[in-house]
């Protein structure tokens, strides 16, 4: 068709329609509200929840280690509001936490933090003890060390030695806190303690459960350690439910997911009687350095103190919705006015249709850049593939006008440098596919990165260079059959990465085609 030809605004029309409802849909299909049952409210207080004072721009491994007064007496004043009790993990730096509790009501938890440096274990057994003992009211229970055997940095026999040690000079009950398999790999520890304290994560566990199975898991496990080490007591010290992060098998973190398993939860819990603590009250961003994205998101509140709805109320797996919406709207605009006039029906039907993929997958991967970004080079990494993408976005809207003016010479520079384009947008999925076979754990997948570059150079080839691309096309064709078999065949997120990876080592293997 000429360049000449009459704009096909119904086609035109049709496809801007379709568009814009396809990126409402998007949206408003992920932050939806859902309404669950409530188990939280002023006149109803659930029993504990793990407590760390960090505010959202401090860690444990500042040095010095300066915790904010003001932020644990606000902290303290919020959870009573909510909870009985609160669990803490260390001494270090949370000396006036007992007198705080106290202030808002609340009893504590009281845990020291175990490692394997004698001097350090030293120090903190002996504040707990001598906490315990001023704070009687208030303290009832103590914690000798959290998951140290996990961690394998002490023995059996040395944690039992501990145990005793606070046992002989305190008068509250003594347990110790970890993983629940870890109580019956070192059988010794059990009869130190008063009562059993186990961790009981299902998104954690070696055998990941889905959202539906995880309460039949943790009823499962209680009621074996409760048959096995009666008379003693069982804790429930840590359960709970990541709001963000990677799906791991069949076990999808959401802020949805997350609230139905803690109400489903305390649900069950009180009908049985169990004692137990929610992991945790506060977002705690530091985590996500060794845990990924989803050792962030385990809050009942953000990092900001910001309830989440976990408890009570409608809760939304994306509550910033209308203004991704808003984004997208605003980049499928840009792109058709960018574009211009089209090059006849069916160009008038496929760029409306491009800009909303280009917009709706540019809006995904700033809501994962979001989530997940925790230094200055995993934003520059994110920031450069935005980049990448408003580039193709512009190149394939171009390949689909009339341009002219400005415009095709927009073009000629784009065509010019294009398999360039599609050569960084397959290196970014050589390193990402080389990092989720090889380093899967804490890596959330990014399929909507590389989506736009691997269907327009897929449906338009282009030239690349030949020796580069046929390595990367290796490396990530390579990849999509071991990373399927790490993550199970179950993983939704990991099926969406194999097919966008599929797609990209065609558009890569068409580039090399082409002379």
């Amino acid at each position: 068709m000429s360049s000449t030809a009459r704009f096909p605004v119904l086609p035109y029309l049709i496809a801007c329609l379709i568009g814009l409802l396809a990126l409402g849909a998007l949206w408003y299909g992920l932050g939806k509200p859902v309404v669950l049952p409530d188990v939280a409210s002023a006149s109803h207080k659930l029993q504990c929840a793990s407590y760390t004072p960090f505010d959202k721009d401090q860690s444990p491994f500042d040095k010095p280690l300066q915790l904010r007064p003001e932020r644990m007496d606000a902290d303290l004043a919020l959870l009573a509001t909510r909870f009985e009790c609160i669990r803490t993990y260390s001494m270090t730096g949370l000396e006036s936490i007992p007198a705080l509790a106290r202030k808002h009501g609340l009893k504590v938890m009281l845990g020291a933090w175990v490692n394997g440096n004698p001097i350090d274990n030293a120090k903190e057994v002996d504040a707990l003890i001598a906490s315990a003992n001023v704070n009687a009211d208030v303290v009832k229970a103590v914690i000798v060390g959290n998951e140290t055997l996990l961690r394998k940095e002490i023995t059996g026999t040395q944690l039992t030695r501990l145990i005793e040690k606070v046992k002989s000079q305190v008068k509250q009950p003594v347990t110790y806190a970890d993983v629940w398999e870890f109580w019956l790999q070192y059988p010794e520890v059990a009869p130190a303690v008063d009562f059993l304290t186990i961790h009981l994560l299902p998104y954690w566990e070696d055998d990941p459960k889905s959202i539906e199975d995880a309460l039949a898991h943790v009823g499962e496990i209680r009621q074996v350690f409760g048959n096995r080490f009666a008379p003693k007591d069982i804790v429930i010290g840590e359960t709970g439910w990541p709001s963000e992060g990677r799906q791991r098998e069949t076990a999808l973190p959401s802020p949805v997911n997350e609230a139905k398993f803690i109400r489903g939860f305390v649900v069950m819990a009180e009908k049985h009687g169990w004692h137990y603590n929610l992991i945790e009250a506060f977002d705690q961003p530091w985590k996500r350095a060794s845990e990924g994205a989803v050792g962030g998101y385990w809050g009942l509140f953000d990092a900001d103190r910001q309830d989440k709805g976990v408890l009570e109320g409608p809760v939304s797996n994306l509550p910033l919705w209308p203004q991704w919406l808003g984004i997208s709207g605003l980049l499928l605009l840009a792109t058709l006015l960018f574009a211009g006039p089209v090059r006849g029906t069916r160009a008038a039907l496929l760029l409306p249709l491009l800009a909303a993929v280009g917009a709706g997958s540019i809006g995904l991967w700033g809501e994962l850049t979001r989530v997940t970004s925790r230094f200055a080079g995993e934003w520059l990494w994110a920031v450069l593939l935005v980049g990448l993408n408003l580039l193709v976005l512009a190149h394939g809207a171009l390949a689909l006008s009339m341009r002219k003016g400005w415009r095709g010479r927009a073009f000629a520079w784009l065509e010019a440098r294009a398999g360039w384009w599609l050569a960084a947008a397959g290196f970014a999925g050589a390193v990402m596919m080389l990092a989720l076979v090889f380093d899967p754990r804490y890596r959330s997948f990014p399929s909507a990165a590389l989506l736009l570059p691997a269907l327009v150079y897929l449906l338009r080839p282009v030239r690349v260079p030949r020796a580069e691309v046929a390595l990367l096309t290796f490396i990530i064709g390579a990849g999509i059959a071991p990373q399927l078999y790490r993550e199970g065949l179950l993983n939704q997120q990991a099926w969406v990465w194999a097919g966008v990876s599929i797609m990209m080592v065609a558009a890569l293997w068409r580039g090399l085609r082409v002379r």
